[in-house]
Formats: C-alpha cells, sequence, structure tokens
C-alpha cells in the first residue's frame, strides 16, 4: 500500500490542534432546544473528540459536555459544544473528513486522515461525506485542504492556561443554531449522484 506523503509539521499541527481539546468543558445552553423552556444543571459526561495517533498510538481526545434537565418538557439535553447533530467526532474532524472526500475516494481519505495523526475508518468518512454540513471554510497547506476549524484550534497549543469552551466554540463556529440545518441542502438527486461517482472512484481504485 503507497504511503500518503505528509509533511511531519502538518501532522505535528493537526495533532496539536486536536490535543488542545482534551478536557476542555462546555458548560452553557441558555435554554431548551426541543421547547425554550428554562433549563437547570443535570450532570456532565465526558464525550469523544476525534482520536489521534501518538508514538503509532492512539490516544482519544475527550471534552466534557454538561447536560440539562428542562424545567417545561423534562427533556435532557447538552450544553453547546463542537458537535454536528448524530456524529460521534468533534465538528473539525468531521470537517476535514468531508473536505478530502470532495478531492478523493473514501478510501483515501481515511488514508489521509490516518498519515494526518487522525483515526476514522472509511465507513464513517463515507457516513459524513453522504451528509450536508453546509459550506465549510479551509485554506489549502501542502496540498491538503484544512477546516479553519482546525486551524483555530491550533492557537490554543500554546496558550497559557487551561482553553475556555466559549472560546473553543468561536474557533469552531458555534453555537449557530444547529449550524448544519442553516445552509442550502443539495437536491438527494444530486447527493446520490456524487455518492455513485465515488463509488465508481472506489471501485476502479481497488482494480489497480
Amino acid at each position: 500500500m503507497k504511503k500518503i506523503p505528509i509533511p511531519p509539521m502538518l501532522t505535528d499541527l493537526v495533532g496539536s490542534a486536536l490535543a488542545a481539546m482534551d478536557g476542555v468543558e462546555f458548560s452553557r445552553l441558555d435554554a431548551c432546544p426541543s421547547c425554550g423552556g428554562v433549563v437547570a444543571g443535570h450532570d456532565t459526561r465526558k464525550k469523544r473528540f476525534a482520536v489521534i495517533l501518538e508514538d503509532s498510538r492512539q490516544r482519544t481526545i475527550h471534552v466534557r459536555v454538561k447536560r440539562f434537565h428542562c424545567i417545561r418538557c423534562g427533556s435532557l439535553c447538552y450544553a453547546d459544544a463542537p458537535f454536528y447533530p448524530d456524529t460521534r467526532q468533534g465538528s473539525p474532524v468531521v470537517d476535514l473528513c468531508v473536505l478530502l472526500s470532495a478531492r478523493m475516494p473514501y478510501h483515501r481519505a481515511a488514508r489521509t486522515l490516518k498519515a494526518l495523526g487522525i483515526v476514522v475508518d472509511r465507513g464513517t468518512v463515507r457516513n459524513y461525506a453522504r451528509r450536508d454540513f453546509g459550506r465549510i471554510p479551509c485554506l489549502e497547506l501542502f496540498g491538503v485542504p484544512l477546516p479553519l476549524s482546525l486551524l483555530n484550534l491550533f492557537t490554543f497549543g500554546s496558550k497559557r492556561g487551561p482553553v475556555v469552551g466559549a472560546e473553543a466554540l468561536a474557533a469552531c463556529g458555534f453555537p449557530a443554531a444547529v449550524r448544519a440545518a442553516l445552509h442550502y441542502r443539495r437536491p438527494p438527486e444530486e447527493r446520490d449522484q456524487r455518492d455513485e461517482e465515488k463509488d465508481e472512484e472506489e471501485r476502479k481504485a481497488c482494480e489497480q
């Protein structure tokens, strides 16, 4: 299997950005997202933000997200945190999966992520690529499109003192009333055609 050429500098940048989020706490929620009612603190949960490689070993980056109990409707809801709905990775990781998948087959995107020091399997990459998270601002470094949500986190790596949840939210572009839902969504037939093209690219790549 051919190795993906990624400069060590870029791998270090990505690793430092994600590692800076380890232990960050998100504890603010102004109102219940379901009914708009007043909320009261319930407990705090650890959520996986990313899985990175350090010296060939996997390290899970966790953040702490407070849960609230709605006084009006009784539902449990999470504080504002940099996660898209129904995803198990922090939004910068999802953004990177989507950007890479727009340029290459899913299996190569997963390999590129691993070369960058991020562990995401091909199936998860494909699932994220099939969804529409809206426009993802990015900057290309060494031929790799990196989302600004990830690059912004890099500034926390050299910061003195703990990272504040509100700062991390702003860096990732949150909150924005479920950011993904505010963007234009492609018609289903356009998404289906894109997926068929990706499947054909993967089939040809596997035959080579």
